[in-house]
């Protein structure tokens, strides 16, 4: 949570590409990142846990030097109750205009953008497609994005590690993704805080690379627990890795016995099919208001 990683939501910006300037959104209802800091030292400290220390074990699930677990829960609860509430305005907009929304999240490097553009260029013929793109800096997977002829609006995040509701509704008043249309949000590349922030997404897609280790599940449950479902993606590269793939999706659905999984290869094509059949039945079960 923000009040672990220390993110910092007033430096955010979204790059308009046809206005190519930064807009930075200081508004008073912003994303309320309270890093209060209470000096009530109420966590016991004690060392005798084998050098193992689980920072995660309190009450809030998480540890920060200077505030007690109960501050931290008090804290966590707000700017979550705050996110939500935007979120479900969005999530109002999205189900009425028929817009079917993906939240992507994932590792940096994981090969979210590549995928996308593949997908865009396989699916632009059956449907509109817009992005929101999600990074610290830069718009360079925007204008990737751009170059297969869809819309996308690129938000800067500064320091901040992850993307929030509020920050997806004023991309929208930019984007106008069209009605009955698919819209991707790629999410800064994090497997921690984009798990807790609802974007009003019908879905989040985790996407994991082979490259990264099977028990990347186990390490960061709460972004598989939270997912729909897991892109195993570079299959490509099985042959040259010692990577188990059947125990990675063991992981996850100990997790998460309900995450489906879908092992696939942007680079090569491998499984893009179903990933493609995927997103159709879904689009359709949008369109009818069932999502």
């Amino acid at each position: 949570m923000c009040t672990v990683c220390g993110c910092a939501g007033s430096e955010k910006a979204i790059v308009d590409h046809d206005h190519p300037h930064d807009h930075p959104h200081d508004h008073p209802h912003d994303h309320p990142h309270d890093h209060a800091h209470d000096h009530d030292h109420d966590h016991d400290h004690n060392h005798h846990h084998d050098n193992l220390h689980h920072y995660g074990l309190g009450p809030a699930h998480a540890h920060a030097p200077g505030l007690s677990q109960t501050r931290m829960v008090q804290i966590e609860q707000d700017i979550l109750g705050k996110n939500n509430q935007y979120a479900a305005a969005n999530r109002r907009h999205f189900n009425a205009q028929g817009i079917l929304t993906l939240n992507l999240v994932s590792s940096p490097g994981a090969g979210k953008t590549t995928l996308l553009t593949q997908t865009i260029e396989q699916l632009k013929s059956e449907v509109a497609i817009s992005v929101i793109e999600g990074d610290q800096q830069t718009s360079h997977d925007a204008e990737r994005i751009r170059a297969t002829g869809s819309k996308a609006v690129q938000i800067n995040t500064g320091k901040g590690c992850h993307l929030d509701a509020h920050m997806v509704g004023h991309a929208l008043e930019t984007l106008q993704p069209e009605t009955g249309s698919l819209l991707f949000i790629e999410n800064v590349g994090n497997l921690v805080c984009p798990a807790a922030f609802d974007l009003g997404e019908a879905h989040k897609v985790v996407i994991l690379s082979v490259t990264e280790g099977e028990d990347k599940p186990l390490k960061y449950p709460d972004m598989f627990y939270a997912a729909d479902l897991m892109l195993l993606n570079k299959t490509d590269l099985l042959p040259h890795l010692e990577f188990d793939s059947q125990r990675c999706i063991d992981y996850a659905r100990q997790v998460n016995p309900h995450i489906k999984v879908l092992p696939l290869s942007a680079k090569t094509g491998e499984g893009m099919a179903q990933w493609l059949d995927w997103l159709r039945a879904e689009l359709a079960l949008q369109r009818i208001g069932y999502v």
